[in-house]
């Protein structure tokens, strides 16, 4: 129990130490940073209640094993609840922070969202699922949504200093966030089709390849935004006034 228990929580709170130690000029209040926290955990249940009740439209709406039917699932049931109830979270409590002071503190925060929803998340699966579904997830489904999380908190950090164009950012970061979300979930959804068990193998392969294509991006431009957003915090506190 205390083991499964341990492979749950691990992931998340190795990339929450990862970020924390990456906000190198003013860090948050630890007051903040668990509250964040404990809102992810919470709005896995809205996104949860939204899944399962929505779920049984789908079938209504597209024919079931359709590729709608898998576009639906991944894109906008799941990608746009879950994204959606995070984006919430980070917009209408971690956003309106006063220590949201530097663009860096949109990753930050939106990462604490994002690890507080998927360590339950994980916690859930690994009791359900075992010793191997925690190892895979280690590796798979935790750090992807904190690459969800990074990206929707880079576009976040860059509203905070650009008031004419913030709408946009925030948009821009949500959208990116449900994509990305999307296309990973979307080849793994699409292995339950009828026709990958008739092809065999290397239909399975092709569609788990196509994940992890999807996963791997978003951990490179992940990367890529943490650099940038770095840079401009260094800015922040260099000249400010001089952002973007």
């Amino acid at each position: 129990m205390l083991s499964l228990l341990a492979l749950s929580l691990a992931p998340g709170i190795a990339i929450i130490f990862y970020i924390y130690s990456k906000d190198k000029y003013d860090r948050e209040p630890f007051e903040n940073l668990f509250i964040s926290f404990l809102l992810g955990v919470i709005c896995t249940v809205p996104a949860a209640l939204l899944q399962r009740n929505l779920t049984p439209c789908m079938g209504a709406i597209v024919p079931r094993f359709s590729l709608s039917y898998y576009f639906i699932w991944a894109f906008l049931l799941v990608g746009i609840s879950e994204e959606g109830c995070k984006f919430l979270v980070l917009r209408l409590y971690s956003y309106r922070q006063k220590a949201f002071n530097e663009p860096f503190d949109g990753i930050v925060y939106s990462v604490m969202v994002a690890m507080g929803f998927a360590t339950l998340e994980n916690v859930m699966y690994v009791f359900q699922h075992g010793v191997t579904t925690g190892i895979l997830r280690m590796f798979l489904a935790v750090p992807a949504h904190a690459c969800f999380g990074v990206l929707m908190g880079y576009h976040t950090g860059l509203a905070k200093f650009d008031a004419a164009r913030a709408p946009f950012h925030m948009l821009k970061g949500f959208v990116l966030a449900v994509f990305f979300h999307g296309a990973y979930d979307f080849f793994l959804f699409l292995q339950d089709h009828p026709d990958v068990a008739r092809y065999g193998l290397f239909s399975q392969l092709c569609l788990i390849a196509g994940s992890l294509l999807s996963y791997w991006l978003a951990i490179r431009l992940s990367l890529r935004s943490i650099r940038q957003h770095q840079a401009l915090s260094k800015q922040v506190f260099d000249k400010p006034g001089d952002i973007l």
